[in-house]
């Protein structure tokens, strides 16, 4: 990739003369697609991104997230006011790796890990938790087995090396995905109102100084090359843009920024990730309408000889660009030393344009330094014109269901051993879930809930009890990620709107409500009518939907050109959302043996009477329209007040149990729910009832039914059955009835780790 004539022809304008070389590749990299969204821009303003306890919004390298007050924490966003809200904070932000990790998928997926990681820290955060989201081609493909096996290698060892949990996620099996995985990954980090630092540069004459890792040749170009189609040749001819990570670099260098910031040493920060140190230091600058001076001569660097461009260029990991104010240089200088870092002050911010200098010696006299860079940094940052592209809506399929449908043992079979609906296991097990001992809920249920005991009240009791269990004082954190490929594939918008209330009710299951999201786009080559039509289907079925699910979305990444000889990839709206509850409590995902006799098994919410986006489908065959939302069918008058009532639902005191309902409908929901000793049999009409996928709902193991049915208000209850003891799923669709005992449904649902053994 090389800068187009046209963008050359304006940049020439600007700078009224021919850029030089470094120039043209610095511009080249911060107006990719991958840097400057030049195609999806203008379609980012439909998200709606404040609200109350929105700090920071998009545009940082993370959003800034103010908690409720424990007593507001069960409350949905729309009924708090500023008030509601504590002085601590979290940070929330997400990224994708996806051409890097076809290329080499340990590096591209661990080096993911530790730019949103660094993402947290360039906000004055610790990390505290860890989201990934994963998607593949086919299950019985070896390519797809390799790049499935090497990505979750790299995200466990980078990781667990660094000490950051990784909490939930989701993984999807796709054709779609055969020639370009998605590799999306969501950071959550912990700070507060005196932490906090954003990426502003401040004042003229303050120093701009790198701190960790040398400077090496990997990642050059990293930027422009997640800007292109992968080509067949890719894992070969583009390895060397791709980064490699060092975790115990990346662990030194979040101690340091700690300490960096407890000493409030730290006046502006920004991470050094796509384009390098020079996207890093130009945006830090250019956000602040100011400009710098930088000596790359001054670069501590790992390989000899390495001339400006790839000095300003390379990706190299685990390095933060801090601006310190002059006095506090020395001490940034010993801290870094403390933790086995490097530093190099390697400038400072000014009131003109963004100047690189070099001589290739870091002793040489300043009149022999050559000026390689010399541009308004607002014009590198944002100057990048808007692509105004061809679009071409998606049309919707019409039912058309199979006329020989597969006996009902066979689909149940089939639907839960289907990879994208079986077991995560052999995911989440390799997978230090559990360092830092925030983690209250663990991966494998719907959400993922994390303790935030810096909520507490200093007495140690709860606001309406000084003597109450202590995992009723704090704020407990939900965490959500992930898309359906194949409702996005079958209904762009509508799947997309499906994906952000999925991830909504998967919080409602631990009780929690939600406060905000943050998305990561993927598609196709926009250049394709098609394919961007799709895309903008996408973004405003998000769009709309968390506007009515009243989640501002306040952050994210846009990941375009996901092309390969195999074609474009499904759209793929990645959503990670991040909820609040009272507590650390959460009912499980599993039946409770012990009151089966006194408890019914509920189903809160109303289906969207279609199949289609669905597994049952995938292996059945035939079409259908996409399932009909809540909101539209008259179930709720809005997605908020939904999820508001699931939580409610969720949280009752007489809940033993609560899982949604999503991948596979109420035939896998059902089967998920069963153990040794508890199982369930019930009766559904039909097989649009027994695999329709529509989200927003909720199955209720409850000893009073009649409390939770008018605890979620107007939203319909179904009484789905007995709960039994005998630890068997026993289903009877129609006049078809199937039994499966939990040695059988969890043998069916282990097929990636038996496949993988």
């Amino acid at each position: 990739m090389s800068l187009s004539d046209a963008d050359h022809e304006l940049v020439t304008a600007e700078l009224g003369r021919e850029p030089t070389a470094a120039e043209a590749a610095l511009f080249e990299n911060l107006w990719s697609e991958h840097c400057a969204y030049r195609s999806s821009r203008p379609l980012l303003s439909a998200f709606d991104s404040e609200g109350d306890q929105v700090v920071v919004g998009p545009g940082d390298d993370a959003a800034v997230l103010a908690l409720p007050e424990p007593d507001a924490a069960d409350a949905p966003a729309a009924e708090r006011d500023a008030d509601d809200y504590g002085d601590t904070y979290v940070t929330f932000g997400v990224e994708s790796h996806n051409h890097p990790s076809f290329v080499d998928p340990f590096d591209g997926a661990a080096t993911g890990v530790g730019g949103i990681v660094r993402d947290t820290m360039s906000m004055g955060a610790y990390p505290i938790g860890l989201l990934d989201s994963l998607y593949f081609g086919g299950f019985d493909r070896e390519r797809s087995r390799y790049l499935f096996e090497g990505v979750v290698e790299g995200i466990s060892h980078y990781g667990n090396c660094i000490g950051v949990p990784t909490v939930g996620g989701s993984v999807a099996f796709h054709g779609g995905y055969e020639g370009n995985p998605l590799v999306n990954v969501a950071c959550v980090g912990l700070t507060n109102e005196d932490r906090l630092v954003t990426a502003t540069a401040q004042e003229p004459g303050n120093k701009l100084v790198l701190v960790g890792n040398g400077t090496g040749r990997d990642g050059l170009g990293g930027a422009s090359f997640a800007s292109e189609d992968l080509a067949e040749d890719a894992e070969t001819e583009d390895r060397p843009a791709v980064q490699v990570g060092d975790p115990y670099a990346e662990k030194r260098l979040i101690e340091c920024n700690e300490a960096l910031v407890d000493e409030d040493l730290v006046l502006s920060a920004r991470d050094l990730g796509a384009a390098g140190l020079g996207g890093a230091s130009s945006e830090l600058v250019a956000k602040g309408g100011l400009g710098a001076r930088i000596d790359l001569d001054r670069v501590h660097q790992r390989e000899p000889n390495m001339n400006a461009m790839e000095i300003l260029l390379a990706e190299s990991q685990e390095r933060m660009c801090y601006e310190v104010d002059p006095d506090d240089v020395d001490r940034v200088a010993a801290l870094a030393e403390r933790f086995d870092l490097g530093c190099s002050v390697i400038g400072e911010v000014t009131d003109g344009n963004y100047v690189c200098e070099f001589a290739g010696d870091a002793d040489a006299d300043p009149a022999d330094r050559e000026v390689v860079v010399d541009a308004p940094a607002e014009f590198l940052a944002d100057g990048a014109p808007m692509n105004d592209l061809a679009s071409e809506p998606p049309s919707e399929p019409d039912r058309d269901l199979p006329d020989d449908e597969p006996p009902l043992d066979e689909a149940v079979a089939a639907v839960l051993s289907a990879p994208s609906t079986a077991s995560k296991r052999w995911v989440y097990r390799q997978y230090d879930h559990e360092v830092g001992t925030r983690t209250a809920v663990k991966p494998g249920d719907d959400a993922a809930l994390l303790a935030i005991r810096e909520t507490e009240p200093e007495d140690g009791g709860g606001a309406d009890d000084a003597g109450s269990d202590d995992s009723a004082d704090g704020v407990g954190l939900a965490l959500a990620s992930g898309a359906n490929p194949k409702w996005t594939a079958v209904a762009p918008y509508e799947g997309a709107r499906a994906v952000a209330v999925e991830n909504a009710t998967n919080l409602a299951a631990t009780g929690a409500v939600p406060l905000a999201a943050v998305d990561c786009l993927n598609g196709g080559n926009p250049e394709k009518p098609d394919v961007y039509g799709a895309f903008e289907g996408i973004v405003d079925g998000l769009a709309d939907a968390c506007a009515a699910l009243d989640t501002p979305v306040v952050g994210g990444n846009v990941s375009l050109y996901n092309d390969s000889v195999e074609g474009p990839i499904p759209p793929t709206p990645t959503l990670a959302v991040l909820g609040t509850t009272r507590g650390y409590d959460a009912p499980p995902a599993a039946l409770d043996a012990d009151r089966a006799a006194d408890s019914e098994l509920l189903l809160v919410g109303a289906g969207g009477d279609a199949l289609g986006g669905s597994e049952y489908l995938a292996h059945a065959g035939g079409s259908d329209r996409f399932p009909t939302l809540p909101d539209e069918s008259g179930a709720a008058d809005d997605l908020g007040g939904l999820v508001a009532s699931l939580a409610a639902a969720a949280r009752h005191e007489s809940t033993l149990a609560a899982h949604d309902v999503s991948e596979g409908g109420l035939a896998v929901a059902l089967a998920e729910l069963i153990t040794d000793d508890a199982g369930v049999d019930t009766t559904l009409p039909d097989r649009v009832a027994a695999f329709d996928e529509t989200p927003g709902r909720l199955l209720v193991q409850t000893t009073d039914p009649e409390a939770v049915a008018a605890a979620v208000g107007d939203l319909p209850v179904f009484r789905l059955g007995d709960v039994t003891t005998d630890g068997a799923l026993s289903l009877t669709v129609g006049d078809e009835s199937v039994a499966l005992s939990a040695d059988a449904v969890r043998d069916r649902r282990d097929v990636i780790e038996r496949e993988l053994a």
